[in-house]
């Protein structure tokens, strides 16, 4: 009886500590920032979940082989060859190498979307959809501000 209780007023304490806190912030608090020198746009996409405008990242036009690393952390997350032109205007591709991302449940703007988080930093990056141009019918539809491009 003793336990139910604890674990009654443990739920209600987070329920009412969370009216004062937004669960953003709680979630910020788990990112780490390693990369001082990142703009203020881009500590907004990554640590806030904000999003970059479409077709405003240089990465779109990008073509040369490579890989797509943590604009934080460093961390390697795609190769140029799961790089496509999906026409939305984020850097898209197909498949990320394993283990680059830990993802949740995105309920904002009243849908349903995946959303995936640097695992090494926890910082935001995209959505992922399933309406890709591959088998595995994947689209990592990523902000290109969060990625830096390392040519092989």
């Amino acid at each position: 009886m003793i336990f139910k209780k604890r674990k009654f007023i443990k739920i209600l304490s987070f329920s009412v500590f969370s009216l004062f806190i937004p669960f953003k912030v709680i979630l910020a608090s788990t990112k780490k920032m390693i990369n001082p020198n990142l703009s203020k746009e881009q500590k907004n996409i990554m640590f806030d979940e904000g999003t970059e405008r479409p077709f405003s990242s240089d990465l779109l036009s990008e073509k040369r082989k490579g890989f797509y690393h943590c604009a934080n952390c460093g961390n390697k997350l795609f190769t140029s060859e799961a790089k496509f032109d999906s026409g939305t205007g984020w850097p898209s591709f197909s498949e990320a190498l394993p283990g680059a991302f830990k993802t949740k449940i995105d309920s904002s703007f009243g849908m349903k979307r995946i959303e995936y988080h640097c695992a090494q930093c926890g910082v935001h990056h995209g959505h992922v959809f399933d309406d890709g141009p591959t088998e595995s019918r994947k689209r990592f539809c990523n902000n290109g501000l969060c990625l830096i491009f390392k040519p092989e």
